[in-house]
């Protein structure tokens, strides 16, 4: 049977999401704790939505994970909890405390959690002023020195939606594809004086998020004309002038997908588009 996960999780102290030996993960601490509470021989196989950098947070990632029936059964121990439910306590009881799982629940036939997506919403903030910077929000937000401008900032970004090849944008990776649909990407100025940008696609590439957040900070501060990042997306190759920005002040905050009939139709044609 398949599984979906429903996690949140603080990046700060994980060398990003995907396993590494001898580096603390995200996956490989969500993988060794199904494998503790479902006493598995070795660690659980999940597939991710989005697999976030080091530093990177989560309020919506979503995973999948394939279990015999009767490896579930084990999470019930002496208790007469259904499964799932007893899964999702124990998860919660043996996880650390900065990997939160929210649900547990069994998947509809056709679901993938990386190809079956729809849509990852980000949002990343920034203080733009330093007599207001909040030393407890550290981790999740990135302190600016120059005061940006929301307005240029918007009319340089509604440049940027549509089907494009973002390789202006993204770390190139052998074989992957870098076209991508932007569908949202817009900034506002938050009640708490943040500015906060949310940035909606069907998938992105590899640094995708945070080189496009870079490339509006300029334009932000006067440095750059709202005509810059479409020039540079036009270029297709990765522009050196183009920062890439903290990885501390972005998070994935929600993964969209199909009705249910419509799951293993949506994962087809996302791997038949791309490999990545």
């Amino acid at each position: 049977m398949r599984l979906r996960l429903d996690l949140a999780y603080d990046g700060t102290d994980f060398h990003g999401w995907a396993a590494q030996p001898g580096l603390r993960t995200v996956e490989g601490e969500l993988t060794a704790s199904v494998a503790r509470v479902l006493r598995l021989s070795e660690p659980a196989r999940v597939t991710v939505a989005g697999r976030t950098d080091a530093g990177v947070h989560a309020l919506g990632q979503v995973v999948h994970v394939d279990l015999d029936p009767a490896d579930l059964e084990q999470a019930r121990g002496r208790s007469d909890r259904a499964p799932l439910q007893a899964l999702l306590t124990r998860l919660r009881g043996v996880l650390p405390d900065d990997i939160v799982v929210q649900a547990a629940t069994e998947a509809p036939e056709g679901f993938d959690a990386r190809f079956s997506a729809t849509s990852r919403r980000y949002r990343y903030l920034v203080g733009d002023d330093p007599s207001t910077a909040d030393p407890l929000r550290r981790r999740e937000v990135v302190a600016l020195r120059t005061p940006l401008d929301v307005e240029a900032m918007n009319a340089a970004t509604q440049r940027l939606l549509g089907l494009r090849n973002f390789a202006a944008f993204c770390k190139k990776r052998p074989g992957a594809s870098t076209t991508r649909t932007l569908l949202r990407y817009d900034w506002r100025r938050r009640e708490d004086g943040l500015l906060e940008a949310t940035v909606l696609a069907d998938a992105f590439c590899h640094s995708m998020v945070r080189a496009l957040i870079g490339a509006l900070v300029p334009v932000g501060a006067g440095e750059r004309g709202v005509e810059w990042p479409e020039r540079v997306l036009t270029e297709a190759a990765r522009d050196p002038r183009v920062k890439v920005m903290p990885a501390h002040g972005l998070c994935l905050v929600e993964v969209t997908y199909p009705p249910a009939e419509q799951l293993a139709a949506r994962a087809q044609e996302a791997r038949a588009r791309r490999e990545d």
